[in-house]
């Protein structure tokens, strides 16, 4: 589950992870409030106004302004809530700006240079342990950097049995060339970071840029958050501050029927038990000519209902212009299957696009006995390349 920048800075303060005071605001007069109330607290003449959308390059897209005044906090505040904000991770319509971030200034004067780092903490699978990543080359796409001066990145990689070990964070500060001040709160920072990762069960954190500012202090200027969808029963707070508006809707209602659905751009929706297979089958579309619109897995588990719920949601794409159903009978039966395809078109209706199902395993038989009796206009495949085959001969 992503988080907004203002809710993972709020989990990580909660771990002690030192982040700028900030303000959410959802209007300009708010804004200018909570420029007030963050200059009465911590003396900044200065505030960043950030878009809070689900998508990384906001400063890019025009998401991340600077204001020197309260006038410009309330100029910056109106351009920015309600634009269409397009970034190099959004689509090419953007997304809809509904709140934003007045934050402190940390770009104060002093006797030190500001620097920016970067950091990130996830899971290296190779290796199966935890990773912390990071550069002296902070605010910048991290890709960029592995390109330009792969010698700049380091990684530490963590034993979740042990944690981050303080030989590590004396490392990470001695890579990015910190002392003195800064290097204390290096330490203090990378290990907080970790703790927040690991007690929030995160599957990301990426803070780009952490700050050192002028007088050696550290904050995390930034913060990207993901929380792992396999844990939150653990953490119903967080749960809660999950944003439907920045979810893809077909995404929402497929995960009110616990199926698993990811929207695509192509024009052949797909119907598969199995993430395996449902790959597979998209690989078969796209090397036949087609294009996905959708990865669904409907699951082992899988029932009538559950199959017509899923036919619904590929039917509301008006991309769709074909529905391949490929499954393979192990613990799902076809012939529910089956009786979930004849209840779709019983129930939704005149169904004006072609469908080519793929039925093998368990039931398959009195599966298609179901489908040929329901008199449904259905092409049958039984080998996958002939199904992909079919999907791209009717569109």
């Amino acid at each position: 589950m992503n988080l907004h920048e203002y809710q993972g800075k709020s989990i990580l303060k909660g771990y002690g992870v030192a982040v700028p005071m900030s303000i959410v605001a959802t209007s300009p007069d708010e804004a200018v409030e909570a420029a007030k109330e963050i200059q009465k607290k911590t003396g900044s003449d200065k505030w960043a106004v950030k878009a809070q959308i689900h998508a990384g390059g906001r400063g890019k897209g025009g998401g991340v302004k600077i204001a020197k005044s309260l006038d410009e906090v309330r100029q910056y505040a109106d351009d920015i809530i309600g634009m269409m904000l397009v970034t190099p991770q959004t689509k090419a319509e953007g997304k809809l700006v509904r709140r934003i971030l007045i934050e402190q200034n940390i770009y104060y004067p002093g006797p030190e240079k500001v620097e920016e780092y970067y950091m990130s903490i996830l899971l290296n699978r190779d290796e199966g342990k935890n990773m912390v990543m990071y550069s002296p080359r902070g605010g910048m796409d991290i890709e960029a950097v592995a390109e330009e001066t792969p010698e700049e990145i380091f990684t530490e990689l963590i034993d979740p049995k042990v944690g981050l070990t303080g030989f590590q964070a004396r490392r990470i500060a001695f890579n990015l060339g910190l002392s003195g001040v800064a290097f204390k709160e290096m330490l203090r920072f990378s290990t907080a970071l970790y703790n927040a990762y690991v007690g929030a069960d995160s599957s990301l954190f990426e803070i780009n840029p952490v700050i050192k500012a002028a007088d050696g202090k550290v904050f995390a200027a930034d913060a990207k958050v993901v929380i792992d969808d396999n844990a939150l029963f653990r953490h119903k707070d967080i749960a809660a501050l999950r944003d439907f508006d920045e979810e893809d809707p077909f995404e929402v209602e497929a995960g009110r029927f616990d199926l698993n659905f990811v929207k695509l751009d192509g024009n052949v929706g797909c119907m598969v038990n199995g993430a395996g297979l449902a790959m597979a089958t998209m690989d078969m579309i796209k090397m036949s000519g087609g294009d996905p619109a959708n990865f669904l897995d409907v699951g082992g588990t899988a029932d009538a209902k559950r199959v017509e719920e899923a036919f619904r949601i590929i039917l509301k794409d008006p991309n769709v212009k074909a529905i391949l159903v490929n499954i393979f009978g192990g613990i799902v039966r076809c012939d529910r299957v089956a009786q979930g395809i004849v209840d779709a078109y019983n129930n939704i209706g005149d169904i004006n696009i072609p469908i080519i199902v793929r039925l093998q395993g368990t039931n398959a038989e009195e599966a298609k006995v179901l489908i040929d009796e329901s008199g449904l206009k259905v092409h049958s495949a039984i080998a996958l390349q002939e199904a992909a085959e079919l999907v791209n001969s009717v569109l």
